[in-house]
């Protein structure tokens, strides 16, 4: 880590790991949903998400609709498409997000694809997510190979980017992974709970907690936190994963209480539902 200038000490990715310190204080995991920017509106996604942290989320996902999403499932999908359709763009989840900012403290995180991030500019994006209310990136298809300039730029505006490991990642890769982590600032990993996808399941995999034993043989060290997704949807997946996890990510499963409620319902629905799933 750098030195502790006022920079990396008033980094927006210092939100990331105080909201994992809080969760722990008060013996729980921390909550983390995901929204799709621009789903169903721009405007209506904005109340969405607030109404999120209102419910008790500990740190939230801004979803950043892309028309290759390949680790989206159908229902991630459905949502970026119409997010698209209406004509949300990266500079318009930027607005997303420094709306939300304006109204809640909880940290965010952009989650989505690299190719629009290059076509902004690497150096910009993280400029502008800083200064719009951002604290951390998590990119998908981004191979650690090819992560430094993205990793470089992130830090540099306190930013932390945040990476995935699922199950079939070996040993040495996740070291490499929690050594980067550990350079810069904040953040924690992603462990996706099984190969594949995005989508609601009604079981937890069986491996998951042997695996995130795995994970953290490798992190412990540097104290990184660890959250689990894909597949998460009721107080019990969340109850289970955060008695060995820091953190529990619910997407697919917000997505379809927003798409089968009435819009006048969505903002009451969504923060009762993230309420029911909260341990605080």
């Amino acid at each position: 880590m750098e030195p502790t200038t006022s920079r990396v000490i008033n980094a927006p990715a210092t939100r990331i790991t105080q909201a994992f310190a809080r969760a722990r204080e008060e013996k729980r995991g921390a909550l983390m949903p995901y929204f799709m920017c621009g789903y169903p509106s721009a405007e209506q996604s904005t109340r969405i998400i607030v109404a999120a942290a209102e419910g008790g989320a500990d740190i939230i996902e801004l979803g950043m609709p892309f028309s290759d999403p390949l680790a989206d499932g159908a229902t991630v999908q459905h949502a970026g498409q119409i997010a698209l359709e209406k004509g949300m763009t990266v500079k318009g989840c930027m607005e997303v997000a420094r709306q939300v900012s304006a109204q809640t403290t909880v940290p965010l995180v952009f989650m989505g694809y690299y190719n629009p991030i290059l076509a902004y500019g690497v150096e910009r994006f993280c400029q502008d997510a800083s200064t719009h209310g951002v604290s951390g990136l998590i990119i998908p298809d981004l191979p650690l190979e090819e992560a430094e300039p993205l990793h470089q730029a992130a830090k540099q505006n306190g930013l932390a980017l945040i990476f995935l490991i699922p199950p079939t990642t070996p040993e040495e890769r996740i070291e490499q992974i929690a050594e980067l982590v550990a350079s810069g600032i904040g953040g924690f990993i992603y462990c996706v709970s099984l190969s594949g996808v995005t989508g609601e399941r009604k079981e937890l995999p069986p491996h998951l907690h042997e695996f995130i034993q795995r994970v953290r043989t490798h992190t412990q060290k540097y104290q990184i936190p660890l959250a689990v997704g894909f597949g998460l949807s009721t107080p019990q997946h969340i109850a289970t994963v955060t008695s060995f996890a820091d953190g529990a990510v619910v997407g697919s499963a917000l997505v379809t209480l927003i798409d089968r409620s009435d819009e006048k319902k969505q903002v009451d629905v969504v923060r009762q539902y993230i309420q029911s799933l909260s341990q605080k």
